[in-house]
């Protein structure tokens, strides 16, 4: 039977059984998101094949799939599924740092999306190596940063993790303020 695998929010890979070989015919593959049947692709794949990867298609989209065995040796009936695109997974577009102190500053970050499972929170001083990490809930946009250097300026990375297990990263900088003398 037709099925998808590997399905991304731009693409999937189609697997189907042998019917047909190089010499017995060819495959008619047709697409179409189900929301927008004006919006049908259609292509040729060799009889050869029993697999092959759609891309550049829609997120969160639901796709009726039929695969049509073009035989000129026996009549196969057509193949059909139907497959659903992933969310599309956004990168952290904004990180802000607030509420600057000695040892500590606030970051957060938008947007919050519901794909993410987490978000990790890399922080050390600049220039250095000795960053230390942060877990976040990913329902929270938000964290204190404690226990640091006065006057010394950071790198601050705000990692999504999605429940996909892909991650996107965007980092920021700070600066914490002097210590008070004495």
């Amino acid at each position: 039977r037709l099925h998808a695998t590997d399905v991304t929010s731009s693409s999937f890979r189609l697997l189907w059984p042998k019917l047909l070989s190089q010499e017995t015919g060819y495959y008619t593959l047709e697409y179409t998101p189900r929301a927008e049947p004006a919006r049908k692709r259609t292509q040729q794949v060799s009889g050869a094949l029993t697999s092959l990867v759609l891309s550049d298609l829609a997120p969160e989209t639901t796709y009726e799939v039929a695969l049509i065995p073009e035989s000129n040796v026996h009549y196969f009936p057509p193949q059909t599924t139907r497959v659903t695109t992933l969310a599309e997974e956004i990168s952290p577009v904004q990180v802000l740092i607030s509420e600057s102190g000695p040892r500590s500053f606030h970051v957060s970050w938008a947007p919050v999306l519901d794909s993410v499972a987490s978000y990790q929170v890399l922080y050390g001083p600049l220039p250095g190596n000795s960053a230390k990490l942060l877990e976040v809930d990913g329902r929270h946009n938000s964290t204190v940063v404690e226990h640091l250097a006065p006057n010394t300026t950071y790198l601050v990375t705000v990692t999504a993790v999605y429940k996909s297990g892909k991650e996107k990263s965007l980092s920021a900088k700070a600066c914490t303020q002097e210590g008070e003398r004495g």
